[in-house]
């Protein structure tokens, strides 16, 4: 029987072998990623045409001569038509080439491949503190909903959606590290231990503990703990309360009930069976709470002086630094691309009916 006849009698087979399901998967997965990104370099190309900003000007200066500008402007590739500076913008952005910034003199790959670890570091650390108390924030306020603890994670939670960062960390560091000098101050580490250690893969905390500095370990750990909570506060208010409303749904279903009656207990119950359900949604929404704690914390890394990607992206902003502004977000556009992937992944470990 062919596939035409299959389809006319309204029979569903599925005829392709499971490693041709793979592989058709993967090259839908393949095209998908690709046209994503190809979207966002020709969005940043021409955000970069169309801002008032001289990129020659921004680089030499305004003193400069109308001779030398020229020979800047032909060097550039601005003299030719649009559609060939966008070919070579896709050109370069295809072998990672984004130019010089401006504001260091450097490759922009270097630059951000330079200040991105004391990102990743930062927001490990604090997507690890806001999810491990978000999620039993959030299953514990709906087990016990409408008590006083349902109120006091909403409160908290609410809180920490308004309260600015900025201002956070300024309490912060006037409480805790000018009067009561219990965390350090701004950056990662104090300077007389910054030579203490080598730095092989950037993540102070990782360096210090594998070659046994432990006083420098416990430093750097004082640098990065205020910021690190500040930004878990936030992720932990957003976790706990989606997590909450996933519950609450799953909560209510009838198969809750039907546990219930078979005589589980109720903490088995809401572990046991409804947030194994949830499972999948929270893994999204930690996954996308990382995500947006790696595009660059730029408040609470102005405040602490964190040399991260946040605040290099500031710096570049206000020196009209296109080169390492399009650099940056081409990068926050990977990884959000990257972090959806790993979601989907984890979809199908969690979840074996999407397999």
């Amino acid at each position: 029987m062919t596939t035409h006849e299959i389809i006319e009698d309204g029979e569903v087979e599925r005829e392709l072998s499971p490693a041709l399901q793979f592989f058709a998967a993967a090259a839908r997965l393949i095209i998908s990623v690709a046209i994503t990104l190809l979207g966002l370099v020709t969005l940043t190309f021409f955000i970069s045409r169309l801002l008032p900003l001289d990129p020659i000007i921004a680089m030499l200066g305004d003193n400069i001569s109308q001779e030398t500008y020229d020979i800047m402007y032909r060097k550039l590739g601005l003299d030719q038509p649009l559609i060939v500076q966008y070919g070579m913008y896709i050109k370069n952005a295809l072998m990672f080439d984004f130019g010089q910034a401006l504001t260091s003199g450097r490759p922009v790959l270097e630059d951000i491949a330079r200040v991105f670890p004391a990102t990743i570091e930062l927001a490990t650390v604090a997507i690890v503190i806001g999810t491990a108390f978000g999620i039993p924030l959030g299953v514990y306020s709906a087990m016990y909903r409408n008590s006083l603890l349902d109120h006091s994670v909403r409160i908290i939670s609410l809180f920490g959606y308004s309260t600015p960062n900025f201002w956070l960390g300024l309490m912060a560091l006037i409480i805790f590290y000018a009067k009561l000098d219990w965390i350090g101050g701004p950056g990662r580490i104090d300077f007389i231990y910054e030579y203490a250690f080598e730095s092989k893969t950037g993540f102070m905390l990782l360096d210090t503990a594998m070659q046994g500095q432990w006083e420098a370990f416990s430093n750097a750990f004082s640098h990065i703990i205020m910021p690190a909570l500040i930004l878990a506060f936030g992720s932990m208010a957003y976790i706990s309360r989606m997590t909450r409303g996933f519950m609450i749904e799953q909560l209510n279903q009838e198969y809750i009930i039907t546990a219930r009656v078979k005589g589980l207990s109720w903490p088995r119950t809401v572990w046991g069976h409804a947030f194994r359900n949830v499972a999948v949604q929270v893994v999204t929404i930690v996954a996308l709470s990382y995500a947006f704690l790696l595009e660059g914390a730029v408040l609470t890394e102005t405040i602490f002086a964190w040399p991260g990607f946040g605040r290099y992206l500031t710096n570049a902003l206000m020196a009209g630094d296109m080169n390492a502004v399009v650099g940056c977000t081409l990068l926050i556009g990977i990884l959000f691309v990257a972090i959806n992937l790993i979601s989907d992944l984890l979809y199908r470990v969690f979840d074996p009916r999407t397999r």
